[in-house]
């Protein structure tokens, strides 16, 4: 798949050389959060920091294509939810993020650093990527333990480390000074895996699998001895797909030239 995406890049920042057209390289900071099992309530709520760096082609003022990686920590805690039935469940993650993405994004003004007519824009974007995925809980000791080999849910075979992701969503961008733009954006990942949080469907049947792959498949009586994940009982949401965000501030810079644009 990363071979896929860089042919795919190739062909996007080859596209219209002989245009008049720009290089611009960027940074990124900001936050990450979860949309999945352990938070399916708020889409805005951030868990972790992101970073990521980008170099894009702008094809003119309005239409360009970025190829992106990204780095994010998300993380959610059934004991701190409000949800009385979460609580009760106790599950929990932490999870890294690896993301290369090519990202195509739409100007809604017309925008050239330091030779366009305008300073700032907002924007759109949408692309497709592959994110690299290890959901990880602290366990009943304080430590730490991968979960994917453990096949919580009484999998055949451990889910995949890798998924296929959509990135959309919208920003804005202003020139503050020469060829220099600051951006905040938002942009959501729609992921082809339910298991960024290794929850997804129902409490398995505990005989036969090891002792800690069973202690953390069902947390519900770590605190009370009462232990609720009778095997077929519900332990995700049951929808198909977890989802990511990043809440990115961004500062780039474009290489523009006089001939590109007078």
């Amino acid at each position: 798949m990363p071979k896929v995406l860089l042919f795919i890049a190739l062909l996007f920042f080859t596209y219209q050389l002989q245009a008049q057209s720009t290089w611009e390289i960027g940074g990124s900071i900001g936050g990450a959060g979860y949309i999945g099992d352990l938070n399916p309530n708020n889409p805005v709520k951030v868990s972790g920091v992101s970073a990521g760096i980008y170099g894009k082609r702008n094809f003119d003022g309005y239409f360009s294509a970025k190829l992106n990686v990204a780095v994010g920590n998300i993380a959610a805690y059934d004991s701190r939810s409000n949800n009385q039935q979460f609580r009760e469940r106790n599950l929990n993650f932490k999870d890294q993020l690896r993301e290369l993405s090519l990202i195509g994004e739409f100007n809604f003004m017309n925008y050239i650093p330091d030779a366009g007519p305008n300073r700032y824009t907002p924007y759109i974007f949408t692309g497709i990527g592959i994110t690299s995925y290890a959901p990880q809980a602290q366990d009943y000791q304080g430590g730490t333990r991968s979960l994917r080999p453990l096949k919580t849910e009484g999998q055949i075979k451990p889910y995949g480390n890798n998924t296929l992701v959509i990135p959309y969503g919208l920003g804005i961008k202003y020139n503050f000074s020469g060829k220099f733009t600051i951006m905040a954006d938002m942009g959501y990942r729609y992921v082809f895996t339910d298991y960024l949080d290794d929850v997804s469907g129902v409490y398995p049947d505990k005989h036969g699998m090891g002792t800690t792959a069973a202690l953390l498949s069902d947390r519900s009586g770590e605190l009370t001895g009462h232990y609720i994940g009778s095997a077929g009982s519900q332990r995700g949401d049951f929808k198909a797909h977890d989802t990511y965000f990043f809440l990115n501030f961004t500062i780039a810079f474009t290489f523009v030239t006089a001939k590109c644009y007078y």
